[in-house]
C-alpha cells in the first residue's frame, strides 16, 4: 500500500497535486536525478552535488523523500554511523518522468549537454533500461560508467557533465 504523506492532509485527491505535494521542490528531484544517474547515495556525496544545497535543506529532503517511500535509508556496512541512500522501487518509477523532463528542458530551454539529450532521444527505451539494470543489481544505481554501458557515449555525453555549472547560467539557491 502507498505511503501518506507524513504530516497534513493533502490539499485534493488530485494525482497531479499528489506528485508535487511529494516531489514539487527542486532539492528532491535533483536529489533523485543524483541518486539515479551519478549514483550518488551519501550525505556528503548529496553535499558535493552541483547546485550546492544547504545541509539544513538536504537533511530535510531526505527524511521526505524517505517518509515518501521513494528512498530509503540504511547504515553503511563499513562504518555503522553513515547513512546511505538507496532508491526504492517507487523512486525508480520516476526514472521516465525525470528523463521526459530533461527531454523538455532540452526542446524549449537552452540547455547543456547536447549530446546527452540526443542519446536519450535516440533510444529513451534503451537509456531507461540501463538504469533499471544497474539499480536491479545491486538495488541501488551506480554512476554510468563504461563498464557498465555496452556502448558508452562520448565523454560529453555522460551524465556527469550534464550536470557541471556553467558560467553563463549561474546556480542560485
Amino acid at each position: 500500500m502507498p505511503k501518506e504523506k507524513p504530516s497534513a492532509e493533502r490539499r485534493s485527491g488530485c494525482p497531479l497535486n499528489a506528485s508535487v505535494e511529494m516531489l514539487g521542490d527542486r532539492w528532491s528531484l535533483l536529489i533523485i536525478r543524483d541518486m539515479m544517474l551519478l549514483g550518488r547515495r551519501t550525505f556528503k556525496e548529496f553535499l558535493g552535488s552541483y547546485e550546492r544545497p544547504a545541509s539544513n535543506i538536504l537533511a530535510d529532503r531526505l527524511r521526505r523523500l524517505e517518509a515518501y517511500g521513494i528512498i530509503r535509508a540504511k547504515r553503511d556496512p563499513s562504518d555503522g554511523r553513515k547513512l546511505i541512500y538507496l532508491l526504492t522501487p517507487k523512486g525508480m518509477d520516476l526514472a521516465p518522468v525525470l528523463t521526459e523532463m530533461v527531454l523538455w528542458a532540452g526542446k524549449h530551454e537552452k540547455t547543456e549537454n547536447r549530446p546527452l539529450i540526443r542519446l536519450m532521444q535516440k533510444d529513451k527505451e534503451k537509456f531507461l533500461a540501463q538504469i533499471r539494470q544497474r539499480w536491479a543489481q545491486n538495488k541501488s544505481v551506480h554512476p554510468l560508467s563504461k563498464a557498465s554501458l555496452k556502448n558508452p557515449p562520448a565523454k560529453e555525453a555522460r551524465p556527469e557533465t550534464y550536470f557541471q555549472r556553467t558560467k553563463t547560467a549561474p546556480m542560485t539557491r
